[in-house]
């Protein structure tokens, strides 16, 4: 199963490249994004856009309301691990 993680891109590093740094819940990371570029254009065009990043790759661009109920979903899924985990603890 792949996880993408949804980011907001915040600049453009390497145009060239087509690299930028997207902040993915207040972590800013470099990602590549040849994926999402279209030929010929200039990716600053893709500033403040959301993406959903799968290891170091911005694999597409998705609107602010999904971004949000995506990351809520993870937090729900992390809070449940970390429940689970005590369960788990107290077993023993």
């Amino acid at each position: 199963m792949c996880l993408g993680i949804p980011g907001k891109i915040v600049s453009i590093i390497d145009a060239e490249q087509q690299v930028g740094i997207v902040d993915v819940g207040g972590i800013q990371r470099a990602v590549n994004l040849s994926c999402i570029a279209e030929p010929n254009t200039d990716l600053q065009q893709y500033l403040d856009n959301w993406v959903l990043v799968h290891v170091g790759f911005a694999m597409s661009v998705i609107n602010e309301a999904e971004a949000q109920a995506t990351l809520a979903v993870l937090t729900e899924l992390g809070n449940m691990q970390e429940e689970m985990a005590a369960i788990q603890e107290g077993e023993s």
